[in-house]
């Protein structure tokens, strides 16, 4: 059985479509499963367990020259690809019209969302342009959702944790080191910069290394800044693709950021991790018990939760982790 995904973006909603291809796979343990997502994402896709290849579509830069010649042969060449195989089902996650678009171009049954869900991004054209629109609860974590999605058009019940099957390189690292995520593309979800230097010492000063991961100038400014109050147990990252960061991440022990993409691949890759929210919103993507995440919790606070709500909160996800024998 042949299985196209549609999922374009972004970070975070590439992250939680990812446990459906262990899904899947588990139902149908041949299944070839491919992946068609924007080409910054492609590299992560690639590194899940099950997918079979990814198609890489460019929807954002080729918008900006769609008249050149270079992008014009792009487009063909993707359209190609897409029209290449015949799948057995074809399931746009996305609920967009253009990634509904995108998925009219393969070959095969289409597959969609019927209705929006709370807090996602939903055009009704979406619903019109597949083959079977699937209604699903309104208000629903993202990660289920693409679960749920997925056992309705293939038939079978989802079943235990989510698994994201995302592999990183092994690489040592050679302190035992937290990742503190401090940047995000929304500036209503960041942290405050004094919050960040006082959880910093604190980690520092239980013989921890800090590693600040950073993607932009403003963002390393920041990193720049955090560093220089923290000191020289605190490094950080040169800027990195996505590859990169997600072995530099894998290979750490720790996790604090704030609500963003860097922070779901920490919960794709199991870390131990406390995400921060500055909104009363991590029911639809944070990290749940009912998930299986008894090393990760989601923290809510406005404006913005305070130092020691999220140090409390490390203290247990480091017991949880070390109590089921991680650390």
């Amino acid at each position: 059985m042949r299985v196209l995904i549609v999922k374009l973006s972004s970070l975070g909603d590439v992250v939680h479509t990812m446990p459906v291809v262990n899904d899947i796979r588990t139902a149908y343990p041949d299944a070839l499963i491919d992946w068609v997502v924007e080409p910054g994402f492609a590299p992560l896709v690639r590194r899940v367990s099950g997918i079979h290849s990814s198609i890489e579509c460019a929807l954002r830069r080729w918008r900006k020259g769609w008249w050149t010649s270079p992008v014009r042969h792009e487009w063909r060449e993707f359209r190609d690809a897409m029209r290449g195989e015949r799948y057995d089902a074809i399931i746009d996650f996305q609920g967009l019209t253009k990634s509904a678009l995108v998925a009219r171009l393969a070959r095969g049954t289409r597959y969609g969302l019927a209705n929006q869900t709370e807090g996602s991004a939903y055009e009704r054209p979406a619903r019109w342009l597949v083959h079977h629109a699937i209604p699903v609860e309104p208000r629903i974590h993202a990660l289920d959702r693409a679960r749920l999605l997925a056992a309705e058009v293939f038939g079978y019940a989802v079943q235990g944790p989510p698994r994201f099957g995302l592999r990183s390189q092994m690489l040592e690292a050679t302190e035992r080191t937290m990742v503190l995520v401090h940047g995000s593309s929304r500036d209503d979800k960041l942290w405050p910069e004094e919050n960040w230097i006082e959880i910093g010492r604190r980690v520092m000063a239980s013989g921890w290394h800090i590693a600040l991961p950073h993607a932009g100038p403003e963002e390393h400014a920041r990193a720049q800044r955090l560093a220089a109050a923290l000191g020289p147990a605190c490094e950080v990252w040169p800027e990195m693709n996505i590859d990169a960061v997600t072995d530099r991440m894998g290979a750490t022990h720790g996790v604090i950021g704030v609500d963003s993409g860097l922070s779901h691949i920490a919960v794709a890759l199991d870390l131990p991790h406390v995400q921060i929210y500055n909104f009363p919103t991590a029911w639809r993507t944070g990290p749940l018990a009912e998930h299986g995440h008894s090393h990760q919790v989601s923290i809510e606070g406005r404006p913005a939760p305070d130092v020691d709500t999220v140090w409390n909160a490390w203290l247990r996800v480091r017991a949880a982790f070390r109590l089921a024998g991680q650390g």
